[in-house]
Order: C-alpha cells, then sequence, then structure tokens
C-alpha cells in the first residue's frame, strides 16, 4: 500500500474512534439537545485555545442553510480562488473519503498533512485528557482538525460551510467577515425543531453583531426571523430573492445559466439544476459584498469561480454510453427539485425507461419523497445505504413502501448498495434507450460512486474526479 494512503487510513480510523468513545445520550429532548451543543462549543473553544487559537488571523465566510449551503460554499471558494486569494474551504459532510472536506485552492488535502495535523491533534487531545478535561467528541475534533488545516496552509481567506442548524453548531465558535444563509426548510426536526419558524431561528444564529450578512431565505416567517437575528445584533443584512432577483434559467446536466435582472448580467455556474441558478445567484451576491468590505474581487473572477465550481455527487453525470445521474438529494427541498428538473438533467427517448436505485436514512421522510419522485421513474431499485453511526432504512422495507405507495412499475431490493447498482445497470438497454438515477440519500451517492472513483483514488490524487474506472468495461460485465 501506498505509506502516505496508508498514514492517512490510520490517523482517519484514529479519529473516527472518537466516535464510538462518545456514549449516546438518553435525552434526546430539544433542551436536551440544546445544552449539550453549548457544553460541546465551550469545550472545543478551550481546546483551540490550547493549540493556539488557530481559528484566528485569517477572514472566514460562514455558510449555512437548508439546502444549497454546499454548493454556495464551494462557488465561494472558487470565486475567491479565481481572484487570487489562496483560499480554504471546509464542507460536511464528505461523499467518498474524509479528505473531500478539507481543500486549498480546489484540491484535496494531501493524505500526509492530513496524517501529520491528525497526529498532532490527537496528541494534544490525550494531554488534555490527562490534564482533567473531558474528551472531545468527533465533530470538535474535526473543527478543530480544520482550522489547524487553514493555519498551516496559510490560507488567505477561509469558507466554512454549517454542518446542521447553526446557532448551536460546532463551526459558530468561528467569527466570520461574513455570514450567509441561503435557504431554510424542513429538516432534522428532531434537532431543530417541527416548524420552518423553529428552523429559521437555528439558521439566524451564524449572524453576527456588526458583521455582514447574506440571506437568501424566502419563506415570509423565515424570512423575517432572519431580519429580526440582523436588527437585533446590528449586522448589515442584503437579501436574495431569486424568484425577483434573475430569469432565464437554462439547465444542462453539467451546468446552469441565468441572467441578472437588474444588471442584465449573464452568469453560469458549473452543475447542473435550476435551483442552482438562485445559489450562484447568492454567491455572487456574497462577493459582491465581500469586495465591498475590503476583499476585492472583480466580476471577471465572480464568472470564471461560478464555472470552475464541481461537486461530486450533485446533479453528476458519469461519464459514458447509458447515461447515470447520481444526486445526493436527502430532503423535500432538494428532492422536490431533482423532479422538477429530471426531464432536462436524465433525458430518455421515447420508449426509454429511468431506472430509479433509492435508499434513505431511517430518519428521513420517505413518503413525500416517493411522492415527488415515483412518477418520473419507471422501475426502482430499493437499498439501503450504509454510514457509521446512523440507522439506515432497509432496502426491503422501502420496497415494501414504494409498492404499498401504488407505485406501477417493477420494484426490486437489494440491501447492499453495490448490488442494487448492479442490479439497475444489468436491467438497462443502452443505446440511449435507458438512464439511471441514483438518489435519496448522500450517503448512497457515496457508496455507489466508489465502483467509478475508488476512494484511494480520491485521496492521492487529491481530486474527487482521478481518472474514472471504464463504466463500458465494468458495465460489459454485468
Amino acid at each position: 500500500m501506498n505509506a502516505a494512503l496508508d498514514r492517512y487510513k490510520q490517523a482517519n480510523d484514529a479519529l473516527e474512534a472518537l466516535i464510538e468513545r462518545t456514549p449516546t445520550p438518553e435525552d434526546s429532548s430539544r433542551e436536551a439537545v440544546r445544552q449539550r451543543a453549548e457544553i460541546r462549543m465551550n469545550r472545543l473553544v478551550r481546546f483551540l485555545d490550547r493549540l493556539g487559537n488557530p481559528h484566528r488571523g485569517y477572514p472566514i465566510v460562514h455558510i449555512g442553510g437548508t439546502s444549497g449551503k454546499g454548493s454556495t460554499s464551494t462557488a465561494m471558494a472558487a470565486i475567491l480562488h479565481a481572484a487570487g486569494y489562496r483560499t480554504g474551504l471546509h464542507t460536511s459532510p464528505y461523499l467518498q473519503v474524509s479528505t473531500e472536506k478539507l481543500q486549498i485552492n480546489g484540491r484535496l488535502v494531501d493524505p500526509g498533512t492530513f496524517a501529520d495535523l491528525a497526529g498532532h491533534l490527537l496528541d494534544e487531545h490525550e494531554r488534555w485528557i490527562a490534564s482533567g478535561n473531558e474528551a472531545l467528541t468527533y465533530g470538535e475534533a474535526w473543527i478543530a482538525l480544520t482550522v489547524l488545516f487553514f493555519r498551516h496552509e496559510k490560507v488567505e481567506v477561509a469558507v466554512v460551510e454549517v454542518g446542521a442548524g447553526g446557532r448551536f453548531d460546532l463551526t459558530n465558535i468561528l467569527t466570520p467577515v461574513l455570514s450567509v444563509v441561503t435557504s431554510v426548510g424542513i429538516d432534522h426536526t428532531a434537532t431543530l425543531g417541527p416548524t420552518i419558524e423553529d428552523i429559521a431561528w437555528h439558521k439566524a444564529g451564524i449572524i453576527k453583531a456588526g458583521i455582514p450578512a447574506v440571506s437568501a431565505v424566502l419563506p415570509p416567517s423565515a424570512q423575517e426571523i432572519i431580519r429580526q437575528e440582523a436588527r437585533e445584533v446590528g449586522a448589515d443584512l442584503t437579501e436574495v430573492n431569486a424568484p425577483l432577483d434573475i430569469e432565464d434559467i437554462e439547465v444542462t446536466p453539467g451546468r446552469t445559466w441565468w441572467t441578472e435582472r437588474a444588471t442584465g448580467f449573464r452568469y453560469a455556474i458549473g452543475l447542473g439544476g435550476g435551483f442552482q441558478a438562485a445559489n450562484g445567484q447568492t454567491a455572487v451576491i456574497a462577493a459582491r459584498t465581500l469586495d465591498a468590505h475590503g476583499l476585492p474581487i472583480g466580476d471577471e473572477s465572480i464568472r470564471q469561480g461560478l464555472l470552475a465550481a464541481s461537486i461530486p455527487g450533485r446533479a453528476e453525470l458519469i461519464p459514458g454510453s447509458l447515461p447515470i445521474l447520481l444526486d445526493g438529494a436527502h430532503n423535500h427541498d432538494k428532492i422536490e427539485a431533482l423532479a422538477r428538473d429530471l426531464p432536462r438533467l436524465l433525458p430518455v427517448s421515447e420508449g426509454g425507461r429511468r431506472i430509479g436505485v433509492v435508499g434513505a436514512l431511517e430518519a428521513k421522510n420517505v413518503d413525500g419523497m416517493l411522492e415527488l419522485l415515483t412518477p418520473h421513474l419507471d422501475a426502482i431499485v430499493a437499498t439501503s445505504p450504509y454510514v457509521l453511526a446512523k440507522q439506515s432504512r432497509r432496502g426491503s422495507d422501502f420496497a415494501d413502501m414504494i409498492r404499498n405507495a401504488g407505485f406501477a412499475g417493477p420494484v426490486y431490493s437489494e440491501e447492499q448498495p453495490e448490488q442494487a447498482i448492479e442490479r439497475a445497470l444489468a436491467m438497462a438497454q443502452r443505446g440511449g434507450k435507458d438512464a439511471v438515477l441514483v438518489t435519496g440519500s448522500l450517503y448512497l451517492v457515496g457508496n455507489i460512486r466508489k465502483r467509478w472513483y475508488p476512494d484511494d483514488d480520491i485521496v492521492l490524487a487529491q481530486s474527487s474526479w482521478p481518472a474514472p474506472v471504464s463504466s463500458e468495461i465494468t458495465m460489459e460485465a454485468t
């Protein structure tokens, strides 16, 4: 095995061992969740002080939201890189390998650097515990690793995506130069609350006193909560209203175009899907806001950065003669957007079929997912994503739900994602007739994507797009 790869795996295993060391709490009430979050945030701040506060000394753009935060973060980092800044990016969760969460100028962290930084972090953690402090959770350790990475790489600016929520997310210990809220929708209700207003309050929590903010939130009740937070803390708020601000949206599998009404400027982002126009416009306004507050960014850099933005597993078309679309849509808003764009993202010829490989975590509302997706699918293979420390819905149970919901096409179940994609590929007719869609869970997309882009290749290439394994050769073997 490659020495750097081996060291990376050992370091990553040691980090993930923190998951097992964290006891599962008995009290899952929202108040208890909040109290635990505050304890974790305070502990992380103290640990970072021990490390010399590596989260300070460079400007940070903090981006949260129910949907769109990953795309907007990636676009924002690409714009800053195009403007000439040495730019760090933290996104969460990763799709296949941990190194995806740490990027510098569009490249994933070097596996040797990852191992060195993780080793330093874990050594300090053991000394921290020996001094009588409570152990960090996996999430705390990861934020510490992230800011250690930024300091090590001497970033000139960093873009940090919120994990979930915002107000009590571990990333909220950071003091940014700009806060961005991309959207508010129903997701993570167990921890954030059941209503739009509850969730908006959590998202609004990343807005800081005296620091400019950008909001692309649309539901009126959520908009008002964002505005109220900005007023209370004294933050200058700029709002993006995509339905009013942009027009002439054009979607292709690998790019989305739109026109800004106020200027007539035509922009394109290197991501497929009509909803990406709103994410791209949010990044445009965020870049202009940074420019107005001391980080010069020209319009040409905005254009170049948007075109360079790319994310694996988001409306991603696998190269080959059989159209295969991977999209990690996993909540109502994301599934709705995917369903709306499927005819353009994954067209099939007359008589052709869309074969869906679908799976979801146990906590997700699959009834809503099925209602939106099944009208666009002709056959389904239900499966069960696998992910560390989270419960997935069994493929056989999911298949029963699909049948009971009245889906008229054939339904199959394969518990292992690798077997599910094999069945779908074996079913599909070549020559431009059929197409395959993988969706319902970002974790599922990661499980299946490694068929074409193996995990080890991604780590070593420092890219989510190493030379792909030929889809033609593997499909002939099915």
